[in-house]
């Protein structure tokens, strides 16, 4: 199955853990604004279907996302992206996966990677900053059964696409900074 302009995409926010550096599960990050920040960014950016894992916390999840429990997140981010993944209905072509740590990440990054992904015949995109890899990160669906094999503890589809040179390297950094937040003093402000 090729992707084309036309592929239809889902989104999935990884928001299941702990948050066991930044002291709280980040999905209650700013008092839920983080979540709504990604969710809008997926479905502003052109997502049908936006997908947030949860895990650690249950929170309601805003309008227009449905939520899925990752009811193994402890085991890492593995557990999460496969929930989420596996939550995709059979309509879309394209998962666009985000993490709800990232809240400078707004519509405009998601339709840019989203734009490249359909424009290739992987189906395969990543946001860059400069030097360095974030998110989203889009997926064709032709590549889901590799991705989700390759998935192991605590980590997403870093092991998928390091071995994949066909992802398309897409420079987000005039849009976004695309840093993840980890600890209350790496900027718990944004946004």
């Amino acid at each position: 199955m090729g992707v084309t302009t036309t592929s239809t995409a889902a989104g999935v926010v990884l928001a299941a853990g702990a948050g066991t550096r930044f002291g709280m599960p980040k999905i209650l990050a700013a008092e839920g604004l983080w979540l709504k920040i990604a969710v809008s960014a997926l479905s502003g950016g052109g997502c049908g279907d936006v997908v947030v894992v949860l895990g650690a916390a249950i929170v309601d999840v805003p309008a227009p996302a449905r939520a899925v429990v990752a009811q193994d997140w402890s085991r890492g981010l593995s557990a999460s992206l496969r929930a989420g993944i596996t939550a995709l209905g059979d309509d879309a072509d394209l998962a666009v996966i985000h993490t709800v740590d990232t809240p400078d990440i707004g519509a405009d990054v998601v339709r840019r990677v989203l734009t490249a992904a359909r424009s290739t015949p992987s189906g395969l995109a990543r946001a860059w900053f400069g030097d360095r890899p974030g998110h989203p990160v889009v997926v064709g669906r032709q590549h889901w059964p590799a991705l989700l094999r390759s998935l192991h503890g605590d980590e997403g589809a870093k092991r998928f696409l390091r071995g994949r040179s066909d992802v398309v390297r897409v420079d987000c950094s005039d849009l976004a900074g695309g840093r993840d937040i980890d600890t209350p003093n790496s900027g718990a402000d944004a946004r």
